[in-house]
């Protein structure tokens, strides 16, 4: 994706420009809950959990369609679980199952099908 500036630079207002290119930052999330049905939902684009202790957690967004991705970033100093929407998938993982991100790690995970994420972690 280019640059929201960059693409402003063709006549396109600031805040279109934004979501033209998926830049929502939820930049302070908490996590929650220790399953799929009491994460937190993460909305965002870009997902960064602040607040977290071990084994809480983020869902991703129902609202995705086959070809989003979304970026989650653990800045806690504790391992969070992140959740495929009710049905989803992760890689290989069984339905609805989440996955463990270390601290200050990222992923990003691109929704393939309906059903299917891909997760790719940071090193």
């Amino acid at each position: 994706m280019p640059l929201a500036r960059n693409v402003m630079r063709g006549g396109v207002s600031a805040g279109s420009a934004r979501a033209l290119n998926g830049n929502e930052v939820q930049s302070a999330l908490t996590a929650a809950g220790t399953t799929q049905g009491t994460a937190v939902a993460m909305e965002g684009d870009v997902n960064i959990i602040s607040t977290a202790t071990t084994g809480q957690g983020g869902i991703l967004s129902a609202y995705a369609i086959a070809g989003d991705d979304q970026v989650v970033y653990n800045s806690t100093s504790v391992d969070i679980r992140v959740y495929p929407p009710t049905g989803g998938n992760v890689n290989q993982l069984a339905a609805n199952s989440g996955f463990v991100l270390a601290p200050y790690t990222g992923v990003l995970c691109k929704k393939v099908t309906a059903t299917q994420w891909l997760g790719f972690i940071s090193a």
